[in-house]
């Protein structure tokens, strides 16, 4: 790299100054390859293609491990965890005789409704920064997954940080790193918007009220948290690009999870 370049971090989304190819970034740690343009006048986005879309069998595996731990530690935090002795339950009341979820059918509703809102927010960065033509992958962090089960299984809490996508690629600029970081939460609204008509079917099936309930609530919580204007989060990326759209998008999705919280949705 003949002279110092000015990008955003992929990771973290603070600006640096890269003097080499190879970098870490001084405010969140994570290495940086940068191949430079093939002409002075080029522009990054010229330099960039479009990364096929694939996945490494770590990739796999840290998204399965994620996907599965964070089921249990939902599962468990739903259930009381060891204070609680595991004994509390989903429950509805069908014709004045109250009905409860098993434990196995609580982990397949969290499974499906809880882990799956985590996978597809992470695998939309990765798509989107792929489609930027960034080499993106998911990692899981160990640490993060054993404090969010120990969490759960003994205080009935989930404190989750189960890891993250991460991507690699030229010069990103503040529109790439805003619309790359959005990707994620809108994913997690439309399936949101996804499980809400299960909240107004006339049924007598815990399993579809919940499943409703969860993975409308979850995933819009999901959203509304990933949005929050903290560096590390997406909401923070957003913002930097545009402020308007990350009101627009953030205002009403914290109005829709204070009326879930406040019993004013159902």
């Amino acid at each position: 790299m003949s002279s110092p370049v000015r990008i955003f971090c992929p990771n973290c989304g603070r600006e640096i100054t890269l003097v080499s190819t190879v970098a870490f970034c001084p405010y969140c740690g994570v290495r940086i390859t940068v191949a430079m343009p093939v002409s002075p006048e080029a522009s990054w986005s010229e330099v960039r293609q479009s990364e096929p879309r694939s996945f490494s069998k770590t990739e796999v595996r840290d998204i399965l491990i994620a996907w599965i731990a964070l089921s249990v530690a939902f599962t468990a935090a739903i259930t009381g965890g060891a204070f609680g002795g595991f004994s509390s339950r989903l429950e509805m009341t069908v014709n004045g005789v109250p009905e409860y979820l098993s434990l196995e059918s609580t982990f397949l509703v969290a499974l499906m409704t809880l882990g799956v809102g985590f996978v597809l927010h992470e695998l939309m960065h990765k798509f989107i920064a792929e489609r930027y033509g960034f080499k993106a992958e998911f990692r899981m962090w160990l640490a993060g997954l054993a404090f969010a089960l120990l969490s759960a299984l003994s205080l009935g809490i989930v404190f989750a940080a189960p890891g993250a996508t991460y991507f690699m690629g030229s010069g990103i600029t503040k529109k790439e790193n805003g619309i790359i970081s959005l990707a994620g939460p809108l994913t997690n609204v439309v399936i949101a918007l996804l499980f809400l008509p299960l909240l107004f079917v006339n049924t007598n099936s815990l399993i579809i009220v919940e499943a409703g309930y969860l993975g409308s609530y979850f995933n819009f919580f999901l959203a509304t948290f990933n949005m929050l204007p903290i560096y590390v989060l997406d909401g923070a990326k957003v913002l930097r690009w545009n402020k308007l759209l990350w009101a627009a998008v953030f205002i009403p999705l914290a109005i829709v999870v204070a009326g879930f919280f406040t019993g004013y949705f159902p």
